[in-house]
């Protein structure tokens, strides 16, 4: 039997309000979210905005690029360079730390975020 998940789209911001190849942050409720505008690939991620390798909220001032060879979307904080994938939150280095990922779908010059 598979579980339903109801997403919920919150307008997280504009597409204006993110800078092309790098990412902005935004408060829904008690929680940071990281929107990431990935330009060079023509595609808009989101992450939880807390880097859980120092409890810093940090993730969406982080360079994004692309890792391996599958040229998977990464994101690494700007402090200590941890590097993320932005498609399932998975440290790509040796460590077992995982950062939070949420939909975003962008429709008329708005960028939603889907939250379960």
């Amino acid at each position: 039997m598979e579980a339903t998940v109801l997403i919920n789209w919150v307008l997280a911001c504009y597409v204006d309000d993110v800078p092309e190849n790098g990412g902005s942050c935004i408060k829904h409720g008690e929680e940071q979210i990281a929107i990431f505008n990935f330009t060079r690939r023509g595609e808009w991620y989101a992450t939880q905005n807390l880097c859980p390798h120092k409890q810093q909220m940090a993730i969406s001032r982080g360079m994004i690029g692309s890792s391996g060879e599958n040229c998977e979307p990464k994101v690494a904080c700007p402090f200590h360079k941890k590097a993320f994938s932005l498609l399932t939150g998975e440290c790509l280095g040796e460590e077992e730390l995982v950062i939070k990922t949420y939909p975003v779908m962008v429709s008329d010059g708005k960028v939603f975020v889907g939250i379960a």
